[in-house]
């Protein structure tokens, strides 16, 4: 009955796509349902204390600034290890399950989440050469950035590249930018 009754609100909220609710799985096996903006990141740094050392080494490691792993991960799960979106995107970095697999890391365990999100975009960033849609293809899929080449009609990733942009600037600009922060214009 329980399992019925989680199933009929997953569907539910699958009317609203634009929506970016998240799940998290407490230690009881409960389910947590963190809705629309209230799951939005704190904007203070202690919220990624217990993973920045494992996020700073997954950047470096996939070439990428850590302040935009941070970003990211602020926008993807709010910090949250556990979190588990309405579609199935796992953990801090929310990848989907085919990805985990594919990039050869287990999306529960937040070292390898953190890595695998890190490759992730790394590969996206060299796919197209743009931050905007490298972001638009993590978060629509890089099939949908492909075809138009540019960020998607989607106003779930229009939004999504902008906060994640804003949340980068905040967290980057307070102290004094270095070089490889710079933005590729678009037209």
């Amino acid at each position: 009955m329980r399992a019925e009754v989680i199933l009929c609100f997953v569907l539910a909220l699958n009317l609203y796509p634009a929506q970016a609710d998240v799940f998290e799985v407490g230690d009881s096996g409960d389910f947590i349902l963190r809705a629309g903006p209230s799951h939005q990141a704190n904007t203070t740094r202690a919220v990624d204390k217990p993973y920045r050392e494992a996020s700073n080494r997954a950047a470096e490691a996939a070439q990428i600034s850590p302040e935009l792993l941070s970003a990211l991960v602020s926008q993807e799960s709010g910090w949250r290890s556990t979190a588990v979106s309405a579609k199935g995107a796992i953990g801090l970095t929310q990848l989907m399950p085919h990805t985990a697999a594919r990039l050869g890391v287990d999306p529960h365990k937040p070292g390898d989440n953190l890595r695998g999100g890190a490759i992730y975009l790394r590969q996206q960033l060299d796919r197209f050469g743009d931050l905007s849609l490298a972001l638009a293809a993590y978060n629509a899929g890089p099939e949908r950035v492909a075809a138009v080449n540019s960020v998607p009609q989607i106003a779930e990733t229009r939004a999504y590249v902008d906060r994640i942009l804003a949340r980068l600037a905040e967290i980057s600009l307070p102290e004094s930018p270095s070089p490889d922060f710079r933005l590729k214009d678009t037209p």
